[in-house]
Parts: structure tokens; C-alpha cells; sequence
């Protein structure tokens, strides 16, 4: 074998590494639980401000199972939180994606003692932790956590997510091999067809009759001029009753491809226009979800194809058209929408376009001592906007239109009692009129805040405190045998901001649950000397009220302490 020929199977050995590393992680992949895959909830399917990154996987109701790593890696992140992923870790992989396990109950021993450690290093339940590579490395298969319902989950499930490490952007975990039973279609419950673009386009439903299986039609359509198309529509898998999201839709018109998306990576900036994708109007006022086959001229969207087609059609006079939209999930099941239409002179008498403001310029409503400021672009369309100043409220338009960007809203912090200005805030009234706390930072003599929802905005008071009470011990009982110590804390209107716990002066961890309004601190945390020990736990709503309570306990010390 001459040099020459030997060098080049080095080259090709060596270029061929990452390729066997490659496939031995893809050999290694095993599900992130042991239980039959469920879900409650697809990838990239519509939620009401995002699109969902990931896979909702039911857990039979129950907390506690066992949750393990899909592959080889190493934890690079750890969220704990009262809100969003609640208790959520992030593995790295070898294959350059990173897989995200979120709404944890508790972490795995050796994850849970991490951060325990670096919680009482920063005397904060809620951490954000970044360790290392070396520090904890899993396995595939290797337990990582049990499953649970923290953060802003709605009922116990594992929120499952696979994401390209070099970019964070998430992928679609059906890629990967999660055995799901599905073999049902989408189903598609009405269509609707717009004039426009604009929120305030007017739009014509058409119920839908099933010709076959898989395709559903409708009576013949008379318009004319630019339109585009919406529907009501939900899918379904074989083991479970959840409406989820599709994955591929393409709207075809004469056979020539109009609109096409398809969900297999998305990117967090994506959700910043899901507002573009659905009727926004329809959404805010009935809570229904119809979404649009239209691309805005401000969207930019990762998951959607075709550089020139963006779901506009036009319908000529006397002529004939054939409609397809062809709705797909993962599987491969589809549903069909077949709609014939006949060009007319007239399309469906759009909106009066007169007394719009301008996106491209900034506003400004002064009211001596109110006011509302919109920087440019904080719409995606010119819209009719009317800012009000009542004696009680300042109204700002009506949630029907979709905004860009978020616009600040000011009121005066009036000269009167300090103590009632403190516990005072800007609140919002939701369509019953009924108020919620909405800001209370202040910049120099008035209180401040940025919405991105067009309502009605008015000055509330919260004068008391929030209520902490023991749930499962009283004032100067022994507790030697309890595991956990248990207290409500709840507050009557603005929320809780924050709370301390201390045992004898020393930052004691309670996990705070707000689904169910409870602390809880685990004796297995630290180990005390004194027999008699002091409790103060302390905790302040968002309007500035701090209510302390203060009690006595007894519980011996482990031996060796």
C-alpha cells in the first residue's frame, strides 16, 4: 500500500468519526418516560400568546414519574420558577441538540442537591443556574427527575422539548422515536374566507358537509376581488381526547400553491406574530380560534414556505376557481377542504378605511394628568383608534387589533395621604369590568406601565396584606416526626410579590406554589442544634402590604448534628 493510498484512509477514518459518533447517540435515543406517549398538546400548535415549543405528554393525571434523559449529555441549564416552565432542566446532547424537561415536580437526587445548594447559597427559591459540563453528566436513560405540575402548567403532564443547540430554536420531538398511536385525521369544523389582511377585514363562514372520509365541501361561493381563507379546525390522536394543533397546511388555488406551512423547527421569535395567524378580533371577543391562511407583510415566521406566495388570491368576474386546502399532522393523516367559487364584481364590502392612525408614526394622548404614548410601529396595520379620559378610567381603544409593539400608559400620582399612594396602582378592567393589578413602577411623580392589549385602565387600591397561616402545625407543638412544614399564603387582590422564610434567623427554603397558594419547607434541608426553634416567615403583596408571621416549634436534633 503506497503512502499516497494510506493517508487518504486516515482522511476518510477521521472525517467519518463525527458521522459513527452521530449515529451511535441517534442508536442510544429512549423515550422520556415509560409510559404509553399521550399527548395533551403538539408542536407549534397555537396557544394564546405562542406557539407551543414542544410536546405536552400526559402523565394518566398523577405526579412522580420518572422522567429520564433521551440521550447522553450533560445538564447546561436549570430553571426554577413560580411561573412559566416551573422546575425545568436542560440537557445538552452530543448530537448538537439539547432536550428540555419542564413542570418537574422535583429534579433527580444528585440535580435536586445542585440546586439546593446554590438556593441557599442565594437565599432564593427561584434560581437560573448554567453549570458547567463537567459537573453533571447523564446518561441516556439516566433519571433526571419525576414528573409534576409547576410553574404555568393546568394539570400534571411533562412538557417535553428538543431544541438545535447552536441556535436554541426548537424542533419538532416527532422527528425523534416517541411511539404515538394516531391514526385520525384532522378535523375541520367551519371555513371562512376574508376581504383582507386588516383585523377588520370583513369575513363570510361557511359550514362544512363531510363528501368522503377525508374531504369536506361546501355549497358553491360567490366573491370577488383579494381574499384568503381561515378555519376552525383541531386534531387528535388515537389515545387521547385533547384538540391539538396540525402540522402541515397548504392552501391551493387552481392547483397552484397560495399558502404553505409546516411545522418541523420554529424559532421563538416566530410568537412575537401568532396574532397575524389567527382572527385576533374573533379570538379576544368569543374565545375562537380561527386560523388564518395569510401572511401579514411585517410577519416573519420561520415555518412558513414560499418566498412570493402569502395566501392572497385573486377572484376575477365570470370566472370558476377550485379551492384545495390540504391539513396534515405528523402521521400523515389528512383532511381535505374543497371549495368552489365564482368570480362576482364585487368582493365582501371592506371596512371604511377613513380617521385611521398611522403605524409608521408615534402618538401621543395627553390628558394633563393622564396619558397613553404609542411609539412607531406599534401596529402591524392602520387602525381606528379612540383614547378616552373618563372621570374614573382612561380608555384605550378596544381589544380587537393585534399590537407590535407594547404602548405606555401614565397616570399622575395625585398629592394626598403617602400611605394610601403607596398601596395604590394602575389596575386594568377585564371585559367584565372587573380590575387586576397591572403596574406599579413609578417614575418621578406618576405611576407608569407598558401593555401590548388595547382596554380600559383606572387607579385601584390594595390596603391589606397578604394572610399566612400554618396548615399542618400550631404554635409551640413538637415536630419531630414531620417531614415538611406546610403554610397558606394568600393574597385578596394584587398578588404576591415575594416572601422570606427563616428557622432561628438562617434563610429556610419554601417552595412556593401559587396554583394551591402554599409553602412548603423540607426538614431534610438543614439540621439544627437547639430543640426550641423560632419560625418568621414574611410576605409582601405587589401593592407594598407586608404581613409577618411569627411562631415557636419544637423538634429534636438528629443525632451526630
Amino acid at each position: 500500500m503506497n503512502t499516497q493510498n494510506l493517508k487518504l484512509k486516515f482522511l476518510f477514518f477521521f472525517c467519518a468519526l463525527p458521522l459513527i459518533h452521530f449515529g451511535q447517540m441517534k442508536a442510544q435515543w429512549v423515550p422520556p418516560l415509560d409510559i404509553p406517549i399521550q399527548l395533551s398538546g403538539t408542536f407549534g400548535e397555537f396557544r394564546s400568546n405562542h406557539f407551543h415549543a414542544g410536546l405536552d405528554i400526559r402523565t394518566q393525571g398523577r405526579q412522580g414519574l420518572k422522567v429520564k434523559s433521551v440521550q447522553n449529555g450533560w445538564v447546561n441549564r436549570i430553571r426554577v420558577s413560580t411561573s412559566g416552565y416551573g422546575k425545568a432542566i436542560y440537557i445538552q446532547h452530543y448530537d448538537g441538540t439539547t432536550s428540555v424537561y419542564a413542570h418537574l415536580k422535583k429534579f433527580a437526587p444528585k440535580i435536586e442537591a445542585y440546586v439546593t445548594e446554590r438556593q441557599y447559597q442565594k437565599e432564593s427559591y427561584t434560581i437560573h443556574l448554567f453549570p458547567k459540563s463537567e459537573v453533571l453528566k447523564v446518561d441516556s436513560g439516566e433519571l433526571v427527575g419525576f414528573s409534576g405540575n409547576t410553574g404555568g402548567s393546568y394539570g400534571p403532564h411533562l412538557h417535553f422539548e428538543v431544541r438545535n443547540s447552536s441556535n436554541q430554536n426548537p424542533i419538532n420531538p416527532m422527528e425523534y422515536p416517541l411511539e404515538i398511536k394516531d391514526s385520525q385525521r384532522p378535523q375541520i369544523q367551519n371555513l371562512y374566507i376574508y376581504d383582507g389582511i386588516h383585523p377588520d377585514s370583513k369575513k363570510k363562514e361557511f359550514p362544512l358537509v363531510k363528501k368522503n372520509d377525508s374531504v369536506y365541501t361546501t355549497a358553491g361561493i360567490h366573491t370577488g376581488g383579494k381574499i384568503n381563507v381561515g378555519l376552525r379546525l383541531f386534531d387528535r390522536q388515537d389515545l387521547s381526547y385533547n384538540k391539538n394543533g396540525i402540522y402541515k397546511a397548504t392552501v391551493r388555488l387552481n392547483g397552484i400553491p397560495q399558502f404553505e406551512m409546516e411545522m418541523d423547527q420554529i424559532s421563538f421569535n416566530d410568537s412575537k406574530y401568532i396574532n397575524l395567524l389567527i382572527d385576533y378580533k374573533e379570538y379576544a371577543q368569543k374565545k375562537r380560534r380561527i386560523q388564518r391562511f395569510i401572511t401579514h407583510p411585517e410577519q416573519r415566521t420561520s415555518f412558513l414556505k414560499g418566498a412570493t406566495a402569502n395566501g392572497e388570491m385573486e377572484i376575477s368576474p365570470d370566472k370558476s376557481y377550485q379551492i384545495m386546502i390540504k391539513v396534515s399532522d405528523y402521521k400523515g393523516n389528512t383532511s381535505y377542504v374543497e371549495a368552489y367559487l365564482t368570480g362576482t364584481a364585487t368582493n365582501l364590502n371592506s371596512f371604511d378605511k377613513s380617521n385611521l392612525i398611522d403605524p409608521s408614526k408615534d402618538y401621543l394622548f395627553d390628558f394633563d394628568d393622564r396619558s397613553v404614548y404609542f411609539p412607531q410601529n406599534s401596529f402591524y396595520d392602520a387602525i381606528p383608534l379612540k383614547v378616552e379620559n373618563t372621570e374614573t378610567e382612561l380608555i384605550v381603544g378596544e381589544n380587537h387589533y393585534p399590537l407590535q409593539k407594547p404602548f405606555e400608559v401614565q397616570f399622575q400620582i395625585p398629592v394626598h395621604d403617602s400611605l394610601k399612594n403607596s398601596q395604590s396602582f394602575i389596575a386594568m378592567l377585564n371585559t367584565k369590568g372587573k380590575p387586576f393589578f397591572f403596574s406599579n413602577q413609578k417614575k418621578e411623580n406618576s405611576w407608569i406601565g407598558k401593555s401590548k392589549t388595547l382596554g380600559r385602565f383606572t387607579i385601584s387600591r390594595d390596603s391589606v396584606a397578604p394572610k399566612l397561616k400554618p396548615l399542618n402545625f400550631k404554635n409551640k407543638q413538637w415536630l419531630s416526626s414531620f417531614n415538611y412544614l406546610r403554610v397558606k399564603l394568600t393574597d385578596d387582590y394584587s398578588g404576591i410579590k415575594s416572601y422570606r422564610g427563616e428557622i432561628n434567623g438562617k434563610w429556610i427554603r419554601f417552595e412556593y406554589e401559587p396554583k394551591n397558594n402554599t409553602l412548603i419547607y423540607d426538614f431534610n434541608d438543614l439540621s439544627f442544634k437547639e430543640s426550641l426553634h423560632q419560625l418568621t416567615i414574611e410576605a409582601e403583596d405587589k401593592a407594598g402590604n407586608v404581613s409577618k408571621l411569627q411562631m415557636e416549634f419544637y423538634r429534636k436534633s438528629k443525632k451526630g448534628d
